[in-house]
């Protein structure tokens, strides 16, 4: 199982990669890993401001729907489009190819709230 040192994380198992006031957002591995196989993702937040900790979407895997909660306030700019046709993608790069949506982040203080790569290791017992 992977965790990226460079990365923030969410207490629900989001990872958040920080570029500026942007930010792209996925699931982490361990959390693809428990999910098991995806099968399909929903965004239906696209364009809209959300607050931090709204759904912003829903993963759906074999055995389970999950839904996805945005980890900063601000805008869904972006969202991965390869996802529609492999959401597997998730499974297969969960850091890479299977990232979920991109943002403007509306406050950086905000960033300072999420968990760093350790924090998230503990939380999930490694």
């Amino acid at each position: 199982m992977e965790i990226k040192p460079e990365l923030r994380y969410t207490k629900d198992h989001e990872w958040v990669k920080i570029e500026g006031d942007n930010a792209t957002i996925g699931i982490t591995d361990y959390a693809q890993g428990e999910l098991g196989d995806i099968v399909y993702v929903e965004i239906e937040s696209l364009g809209d401001e959300l607050n931090k900790e709204e759904i912003f979407g829903s993963v759906e895997a074999v055995k389970t729907v999950s839904d996805l909660f945005i980890p900063v306030s601000g805008k869904i700019t972006e969202m991965n489009e390869s996802l529609e046709d492999n959401p597997e993608l998730i499974n297969e790069d969960p850091y890479g190819e299977g990232w979920i949506i991109k943002m403007e982040i509306k406050d950086v203080s905000e960033i300072e709230q999420l968990l760093t790569a350790q924090a998230y290791k503990e939380l999930i017992g490694g």
